[in-house]
């Protein structure tokens, strides 16, 4: 009885509850317990140098496609789960619930908006999905986009265009493109008397090309449009405000730039729009729990809390700062590798963490990515070939300069 007591004890309040570093660690087959580790060297701007779990000798440059999440966060998650296993109702429709209204909060503050413009979901997609569904919209009306969209951000729009016979218009962006004044002179022209929406990514996931945001939501409302922005490869490791960017809508992800647990989303609903965006998934509100939004991953969303408090603590502005300079360095050094073409824009106002570039024709993406990663320990991403025979490159707050160089090491040796 006294041991399930200090067990209990041990747990505590939430916001204090922690698994012991070296039992998580030491439990990832192929990593060292921290203290085997503690005088590993500085990984870029990790609070330690032990914060991400990484398999031996990789050297990680995929967080566009799903970021790792930090030790901090993954022992907030866990120890969250713990205690909700103890007294699964109690928690859930009380502490844990309350807690997750206050991460809610905490992530308006990161976005530079109020909590009730906030909700919480699953992934971008999820979000885009919700924007989709919830707004009104009949056979004749027009949805504005790119052909740089991916996927998870297009899909709605394919629903309610095959659903309710709405048309769907497409302005084209090159992958060498960088004239963002260009693209909104294109996105004017193509506007019609029955757009209703107007809707974009923050960052092309293909180029990494920094949309005009601010620019597309201005001449969007001046037009009688909704502007709707995929934000899934922004947030965390660019700064964003919502508010300064002036968008009716923004859906990001926590899995990817926030570094938060996987499954977990943010979407922005300016309070100007009213009800513009209706869902069924927000008949009940817009709090954490609800009637409409049913019970979600509650350890998932408190462990975003800890994710928040990381990126908080280093400093968005200078996560920003670190991912641009170590991809300026990569820009650089691929202009002098021998048969590659990068095709993202070079410093500058339009530039992000991402960078992509162009492999010979006679070389196939997937074949190289893994052999990249089976040869020199690299984890790189493919961009759709529909777009180019190319790679993408994502660095964030845990990569260095000397992963970078190894990047650039590894091409110059398969590609001659």
């Amino acid at each position: 009885m006294n041991s399930r007591r200090s067990f209990l004890a041990s747990l505590g309040a939430l916001s204090a509850a922690t698994v012991a570093p070296e039992q998580l660690w030491a439990s990832s087959a192929g990593h060292a317990a921290p203290d085997a580790i503690s005088d590993a060297p500085s990984r870029g701007l990790a609070l330690a140098p032990d914060d991400f779990a990484f398999a031996p000798g990789l050297v990680y440059l995929q967080t566009g496609s799903l970021g790792p999440s930090p030790r901090p966060v993954i022992e907030r998650t866990i120890a969250s789960w713990k205690e909700l296993e103890l007294d699964p109702a109690h928690y859930a429709y009380g502490v844990h619930e309350h807690a997750m209204d206050a991460v809610r909060a905490k992530a308006a503050a990161f976005l530079g908006c109020d909590t009730d413009e906030l909700v919480l979901t699953r992934n971008t997609t999820d979000g885009m999905n919700a924007v989709a569904q919830g707004l009104t919209l009949a056979a004749g009306d027009r949805v504005l986009t790119t052909d740089q969209e991916h996927p998870g951000g297009r899909v709605g729009w394919d629903y309610v265009a095959r659903r309710f016979g709405v048309v769907i218009d497409v302005v084209p962006i090159a992958p060498t493109e960088h004239d963002t004044n260009a693209i909104v002179d294109r996105f004017a022209k193509a506007i019609t008397p029955r757009t209703r929406v107007l809707s974009f990514s923050h960052l092309l996931s293909s180029t990494g090309l920094r949309m005009p945001v601010a620019e597309l939501s201005a001449l969007a409302k001046s037009r009688g449009c909704l502007s709707v922005v995929d934000g899934a490869q922004a947030v965390g490791g660019i700064a964003v405000n919502v508010k300064t960017l002036g968008c009716d809508v923004y859906a990001t992800s926590g899995h990817k730039w926030l570094l938060a647990p996987k499954g977990t989303g943010l979407l922005y609903l300016s309070k100007a729009i009213g009800k513009t965006v209706d869902p069924i998934a927000l008949e009940s509100g817009r709090a954490a729990y609800s009637a409409s939004s049913g019970v979600t991953s509650l350890p998932s969303v408190l462990g975003m809390d800890a994710a928040f408090d990381y990126m908080n603590t280093i400093g968005v502005s200078r996560v920003e700062a670190h991912n641009l300079a170590l991809r300026s360095r990569l820009y650089a050094a691929l202009q002098r590798v021998p048969k590659l073409r990068v095709v993202s824009a070079e410093a500058g106002p339009t530039t992000s963490p991402l960078l992509t570039f162009e492999l010979p024709a006679n070389v196939v993406s997937g074949a190289f990515r893994q052999r990249m990663h089976e040869a020199h320990r690299i984890q790189l991403k493919g961009v759709p070939t529909q777009w180019l025979n190319g790679i993408r490159v994502s660095t964030h707050l845990f990569n260095t300069e000397q992963d970078v160089d190894a990047l650039v090491t590894a091409l110059r040796k398969e590609l001659g």
